[in-house]
C-alpha cells in the first residue's frame, strides 16, 4: 500500500458505500508486536498499526467483529485498543462482550453476535454451548427481527464444514439465529441452508496475504430485507498473483425463496419496544425506546440487560421481567439480578427486585407453562458462604405472590423448571 499508493478498496468502494450495513471480521490487534501474549503454539501475531483501522471506515465498513483466534495476540490490553480505534474511526466494534449488537437498518433492527471457537494464543478454546451464548441470542431474538452470528470455527485450509460447525450450526438455529457468516478456514467452504436457514461455513479470505491459491478466493454476503422477507446474494472476489486487493468476479443467488422474518415486534400494553446499543460501553449496554403509533414516547437510560420478556402473572395486567446485571452487596459483585417493572406512559416503573433470593443466578426465566412461574436457574455456592469455582446447579421455582416472587417447594414445578434451560 505505501510503496504503490493505491487503496485496496478501490474496487469495492462503490458496492460498499450503496449499502445501509457493511459487516466484517478484523484478525488481529492494535499494538506493537512486542506486546504479544506468550504462546508455545507458534501462531503468527498480527499487530495492527493504528493508523489502518482508518482505513476500514474510508472503506465503507460500519462494524468490525472482534473475536477470533487472533483477537488476543497483544492479550487483553491489545483487544481493548482496537476496540478503541474503531470506535474513533466511527465503526462499531463487536466483540463477545457486548454482543448482541442492535442496529437499524431502514425499519428493521438486525442484532449482530460474534462468537470464537477456537483456540488463540491464550491457549483457551471456548466450548458451546454456554449459558451466556444461549442468554445474549435470547435477548437478540426478543428485539431484533433478524439475527446475525459472525462466527471464527473450523479448520484451516480445510474445503469443506468440519462435525464441530455441523453441530454448531444446528444448535444456533435452534436458538433462533437466522444468518450464520463463519470465518477461519481461509478458503471458501461451500454454504448451505440448514434447518431453513442459510449458514456460510467460511467465507474465505477477503484482504490477507495467504500465497496458496485457494486462499486468495473470497466471498461476501448480500444480505437484502425487503416485505418482510430477506434473501442472501453470494459475491465472489479474488486477488491476483502478488497483490492482495480483493476484486469481484461472480455474484449467485443463495437458497430458493426468501426466507419470512417470523419475529414479532417486541410489544408491551401499546408500546413497541426498540432497542438501542449504547456504544460508549464495551459492556452491552442497551436503551429500550418506546414507540405509540410510530412516535416516540420515552427511553429508557443504557442497561446492561441479559434477557427481557412480557408476562401476565394476574391475567390482568402486562408486566416486563428483565434480568440486568448490578452491583449488590450480598456479594460484593456486579452480577445478574432479576427485575419486574411496570410499563407506562412515563417508562418503567420497577415493581419487584430479586438480589434477595438466597442463592448466586446464572440465569432466571417466566415459565413457559405458567406466567406465575419463575424459573431459576442458581449457583451451588450461596451468598453466605460465596464460591465462584461451585460448577453444581440447582434449579428453583418461585411463584408471583401479587407482590413480587416468593420460593415454592413442589418437586414436580422446579422438574419442570429444570426442562426450561435445556441447551
Amino acid at each position: 500500500m505505501q510503496s504503490r499508493h493505491t487503496f485496496p478498496w478501490e474496487k469495492l468502494k462503490s458496492e460498499f458505500h450503496s449499502a445501509d450495513l457493511v459487516l466484517g471480521n478484523l484478525e488481529g490487534a492494535v499494538g506493537k508486536v512486542q506486546d504479544q501474549t506468550f504462546s508455545n503454539s507458534g501462531s503468527p501475531v498480527f499487530a495492527i498499526d493504528a493508523f489502518n483501522i482508518g482505513l476500514l471506515g474510508k472503506a465503507g465498513f460500519n462494524a468490525i467483529t472482534v473475536e477470533n483466534n487472533h483477537s488476543l495476540d497483544l492479550g487483553s490490553e491489545g483487544k481493548k485498543n482496537t476496540i478503541k480505534e474503531l470506535q474513533k474511526s466511527g465503526i462499531t466494534p463487536v466483540s463477545f462482550e457486548n454482543s448482541p449488537q442492535f442496529f437499524k437498518v431502514k425499519d428493521t433492527i438486525v442484532a449482530l453476535l460474534a462468537i470464537n471457537i477456537v483456540m488463540g494464543r491464550d491457549g483457551i478454546k471456548p466450548q458451546l454451548p454456554l449459558i451466556e451464548v444461549s442468554q445474549k441470542l435470547r435477548l437478540a431474538r426478543s428485539l431484533a427481527k433478524i439475527v446475525i452470528v459472525s462466527i471464527h470455527w473450523g479448520s484451516e485450509l480445510l474445503e469443506w464444514p468440519n462435525r464441530e460447525q455441523r453441530e454448531t450450526a444446528k444448535w444456533l438455529i435452534k436458538k433462533g439465529v437466522d444468518v450464520i457468516i463463519g470465518s477461519h478456514p481461509h478458503v471458501v467452504q461451500k454454504p448451505e441452508i440448514i434447518d431453513g436457514k442459510p449458514v456460510f461455513f467460511s467465507l474465505g479470505n477477503h484482504l490477507f496475504d495467504q500465497k496458496y491459491p485457494e486462499t486468495k478466493e473470497g466471498l461476501m454476503v448480500q444480505l437484502i430485507i425487503r416485505n418482510g422477507k430477506f434473501s442472501c446474494e453470494g459475491i465472489f472476489t479474488h486477488t491476483q498473483p502478488n497483490s492482495f486487493y480483493p476484486e469481484i468476479t461472480r455474484r449467485t443467488i443463495f437458497g430458493l425463496e426468501p426466507v419470512k422474518l417470523t419475529n414479532p415486534d417486541f410489544r408491551i400494553n401499546n408500546y413497541t419496544i426498540k432497542p438501542l446499543s449504547f456504544h460508549d460501553s464495551i459492556g452491552n449496554k442497551v436503551v429500550l425506546q418506546a414507540f405509540e403509533n410510530k412516535r416516540k414516547v420515552w427511553e429508557t437510560h443504557p442497561m446492561t440487560i441479559i434477557s427481557i420478556a412480557t408476562f401476565k402473572p394476574d391475567n390482568k395486567s402486562d408486566y416486563l421481567f428483565m434480568l440486568e446485571k448490578h452491583y449488590s452487596s450480598l456479594d460484593n459483585e456486579i452480577n445478574l439480578r432479576p427485575y419486574v417493572y411496570r410499563v407506562g406512559q412515563n417508562g418503567l416503573s420497577a415493581r419487584w427486585r430479586g438480589s434477595a433470593l438466597a442463592w448466586p443466578i446464572l440465569d432466571a426465566k417466566i415459565s413457559p407453562d405458567d406466567n406465575k412461574i419463575l424459573c431459576v436457574m442458581h449457583r451451588g455456592d450461596s451468598f453466605i458462604k460465596l464460591d465462584k469455582t461451585n460448577s453444581t446447579r440447582r434449579f428453583v421455582a418461585y411463584k408471583w405472590n401479587g407482590f413480587g416472587f416468593s420460593g415454592i417447594s413442589d418437586s414436580t414445578i422446579c422438574v419442570n423448571c429444570e426442562k426450561v434451560f435445556d441447551n
